[in-house]
């Protein structure tokens, strides 16, 4: 089996739609494909009515987060998305995008950079809108060389000249809403420190023994020597490892399969979540 647990649609800030996006994904040769678009579900029932025959679906999110200052993500899976705390803390983290990204359009005026607003609404459609959107922009305009290129201290990444923080939820409260919502939770890229400051391994720690569930090890932002840190430390926290190619469509270089997650370790996810059960490909339109 092949299975790759992080992917995003246009529901967030992929390029593809999510009926698009699975239909790559068995083109791709996946048996299995998460949808997790960050802190919203919109994009699961388009993908659920086009999901080849062949492909099961998980259905989950990619949480914004902060701890001790220090932006991170976490993944959720097979949770209820009715379930109204959490619904209530998804939706407080999107409505805050569109005030942030305004501010960073007008830091970026500020620096001489003539972006819009209407130029990255255009760009973000009809989903949650963020910073890759704003990096689009920046490439579209020659700023920069790649949406990548944009997140530097010299533009977006954190602490950069044009970041704005916006409203992320405390870790410890994401894993209690996740757990509560019968879902599992698996922390996202922790060691990428190309896009900024990481959580030290002692806070990681903290997170293991308030209910994380895994570690995304395998992942485009983590070299070897990473990758085998990171192992040994799920090892010694008994966390689960998962790997996952993080796909933004055209917006970033990575593929989708990439990386993949230990058909063993699939089945201790799906075994863990009582809000959702992954959904069998019937042959969508």
């Amino acid at each position: 089996m092949r299975i790759d647990l992080h992917t995003h649609s246009t529901a967030s800030d992929g390029t593809d739609i999510p009926a698009e996006l699975v239909r790559k994904a068995a083109a791709a040769g996946l048996d299995v494909v998460a949808l997790t678009d960050h802190d919203t579900t919109r994009g699961h029932a388009d993908a659920l009515s086009a999901l080849p025959r062949g492909l099961t679906l998980v259905t989950g999110a990619e949480l914004s987060c902060r701890l001790d200052g220090i932006s991170m993500h976490m993944l959720a899976y097979l949770f209820d998305p009715e379930e109204p705390a959490l619904l209530a803390e998804r939706e407080l983290v999107r409505d805050d995008r569109v005030p942030r990204a305004k501010s960073m359009v007008a830091k970026l005026n500020d620096l001489g950079v003539p972006v819009t607003w209407e130029q990255v609404q255009r760009i973000a459609g009809d989903g949650s809108v963020g910073r890759p959107h704003v990096a689009t922009a920046l490439v579209e305009l020659g700023v920069v060389p790649s949406v990548s290129d944009a997140f530097t201290r010299q533009w977006l990444a954190d602490g950069g000249r044009a970041y704005v923080e916006k409203h992320e939820t405390d870790p410890l409260e994401a894993l209690r809403l996740v757990k509560n919502a019968g879902g599992v939770a698996v922390f996202a890229h922790p060691a990428a420190t190309k896009r900024g400051r990481t959580v030290p391994e002692s806070a990681i720690a903290r997170l293991a023994e308030a209910g994380l569930d895994g570690l995304e090890v395998d992942h485009m932002d983590h070299d070897p020597d990473t990758r085998a840190r990171l192992r040994g430390l799920a090892k010694e926290l008994g966390l689960l490892v998962t790997g996952s190619s993080d796909y933004h469509g055209s917006r970033k270089t990575c593929v989708l399969g990439e990386f993949t997650t230990d058909p063993e370790v699939y089945g201790e996810i799906t075994r863990r979540a009582t809000g959702a059960f992954p959904v069998p490909g019937a042959g969508g339109v």
